[in-house]
């Protein structure tokens, strides 16, 4: 599992809306100004994210929240592989298909790879929004700190 503190800023249910803690490794560092990964850090810590809970918390908590890693890395594998495949199986197929003496072949090529891509993309949003993919990782609150 990997984890993050965090702090609840709001509560709907059975979720709640957590704001990431400040990495204290970003606190006393003196490149905070050309760094990064503190200016990912900035902008990302102030969304908040809805996280299942099954504990009685409060506005203001300090919790720790975890999100199960293999669940994450088949899911990058799948977002990323995937379409990455796509893309050079469409170039190959239009390559192997396409006759030597097509006008502007590199181009049909080309576009068969954007296509194969996009609809590898578009083939995994819908297999998700069905539910036939459950790689959606979703955190949840481990423990109140």
């Amino acid at each position: 599992m990997i984890e993050e503190l965090a702090v609840v800023v709001k509560i709907e249910n059975h979720q709640v809306w957590v704001e990431s803690g400040q990495n204290s490794a970003c606190g006393g560092c003196l490149q905070k100004t050309s760094c990064s990964t503190n200016a990912i850090g900035s902008v990302l810590k102030k969304k908040s994210v809805p996280v299942d809970s099954d504990i009685q918390l409060k506005t203001g908590d300090e919790v720790l929240v975890a999100i199960d890693e293999n669940l994450l890395l088949r899911a990058s594998l799948l977002l990323y592989l995937v379409p990455l495949i796509a893309l050079f199986t469409g170039a190959a197929m239009a390559d192997w298909l396409l006759a030597d003496d097509v006008p502007h072949a590199d181009l049909w090529i080309a576009g068969s790879a954007v296509a194969s891509f996009l609809l590898s993309l578009w083939i995994i949003n819908k297999a998700q929004s069905l539910l036939i993919l459950n790689y959606y990782a979703r955190p949840v609150v481990v423990r109140k700190v």
